[in-house]
């Protein structure tokens, strides 16, 4: 029995995805392994797979608001996660990937696992690159929206070239950042890493993959030459087993479907006055409402919740979603993936990271409106709701994604492409050093 190994880390929008693959492995008779953060080890074991904890044991879930908010801080947000809470890191991270992964047969590994490429080398052992955001491969012909200038993202009609140039610059000056990196090649006798330890070495030369549909990202030209979109991977449970609340049942059976608001499971840990400013908005519009709040206070006003108003901690998006008039979230890109599996339009209201390019993509597939979290207050929440609601262009758009992600199995594209992998002839009179330039971009 071939064993394989999933590697992730982060919230529930980057384990849930390969808690999805991983099951479906399982029932091919695969033996599978999750390596991740410790925090999630009853959840995967809950679901009858093998788990291995890799450092750092870091969550979002669990971080202080003062990490949340500088992760996501539009300007510095990216360069904190990674020079903060990423790259050193590396080293502890690469010792657990080698024990975990020697005797397995293939490794698939997380973008901001850098480390995984480096223990695929030491072992020879084949590896897939897996990607659950477009805007990561960065490509010029598709550009994403960088969120510390949006506004170089109106350049795209000038063609590639600005774009290449941007690419270029991004590379010279985060190369600096990776020494660690190359400091761990040189003492494990690996290859010197390569122009951008944090780019082109994160794309496998096996294959890499992107865990999301093409409507939201084709396949550009600049992409690695052996890319594959699978579609969307979908696992929605909190806990194995668990399933809407009886009490939410309830309520949407009560009345006429209500909005929900929702920040994911990461940017809901520095939620501000999100909930406060959603609840007004909700007045304004004379609106049922849904809150997943988590453990953040519950919303109030004057008076106490107007009726009509539900407020949970957690919920099924799978179960949820399907029943709501529209959703307002955080654009994360899993939160992303079941509102458009859902068939309903959303207002996103993003911050930083990839939150903005997300949003943009589905503005652009006219599914949703966009209002950012700097602008968000009841006034303007309930101002782009009114239009969202009151325009059926978007409701039907909506409906058309959503049939068309139902028309994907990511999952089984996802399981047929890592076994494929997983189970090919190795190449002949290929050396690792070799296979690590087969790559094009």
């Amino acid at each position: 029995m071939s064993r394989i190994v999933l590697s992730t880390m982060g919230s529930y929008g980057d384990v849930h995805p390969y808690l999805a693959v991983g099951l479906a492995l399982k029932d091919r008779g695969r033996h599978v392994t999750i390596a991740t953060s410790e925090h999630y080890r009853r959840k995967v074991e809950g679901e009858g797979l093998c788990f291995a904890p890799i450092r750092p044991d870091f969550v979002p879930i669990t971080a202080p608001p003062e990490i949340v908010r500088r992760s996501f801080d539009p300007r510095g947000g990216a360069n904190f996660v990674l020079k903060s809470l990423v790259l050193p890191f590396v080293g502890p991270m690469y010792a657990d990937l080698l024990r975990i992964c020697r005797g397995a047969n293939l490794l698939v590994v997380h973008p901001t696992l850098f480390a995984g490429p480096l223990v695929a080398e030491k072992l020879g052992l084949r590896w897939v690159s897996v990607l659950l955001s477009p805007a990561v491969f960065v490509s010029a012909y598709d550009p994403p929206v960088f969120p510390p200038f949006p506004w170089f993202h109106h350049l795209r009609h000038l063609g590639p070239f600005p774009h290449k140039l941007m690419v270029r610059v991004m590379k010279l000056l985060t190369r600096p950042w990776t020494r660690s990196i190359a400091e761990l090649r040189a003492r494990e006798g690996l290859r010197p890493p390569g122009a951008s330890a944090m780019h082109d070495d994160m794309f496998s030369p096996f294959g890499t993959l992107g865990w999301f549909s093409p409507l939201i990202a084709p396949r550009q030209p600049d992409w690695p030459q052996n890319t594959q979109i699978t579609g969307f991977t979908f696992y929605d449970r909190r806990s194995p087993g668990e399933g809407l609340h009886p009490a939410l049942a309830a309520f949407l059976d009560d009345g006429e479907p209500p909005v929900v608001f929702t920040l994911g499971s990461s940017a809901v840990g520095d939620a501000g006055d999100f909930y406060v400013e959603s609840l007004g908005a909700v007045r304004r519009l004379r609106r049922r409402a849904v809150f997943l709040v988590r453990d953040q206070p519950a919303p109030t006003m004057a008076g106490g919740e107007p009726p009509g108003v539900f407020v949970t901690d957690y919920a099924p998006y799978s179960q949820l979603l399907p029943r709501a008039a529209a959703v307002v979230h955080q654009g994360g890109i899993g939160t992303v993936a079941q509102v458009m599996k859902a068939g309903v339009p959303m207002l996103v209201a993003p911050r930083g990271l990839d939150q903005p390019d997300n949003a943009n993509r589905v503005r652009r597939l006219g599914i949703a409106r966009v209002l950012s979290r700097s602008r968000y207050s009841a006034a303007r929440a309930a101002r782009e709701l009114d239009r969202l609601l009151g325009d059926p262009r978007y409701a039907r758009a909506a409906r058309e994604a959503g049939a068309a992600i139902a028309g994907e199995d990511g999952v089984e594209a996802a399981c047929d492409a890592l076994e494929r992998i997983c189970d090919a002839a190795p190449p002949e009179h290929a050396t690792r050093r070799e296979l690590a330039r087969t790559q094009s971009g």
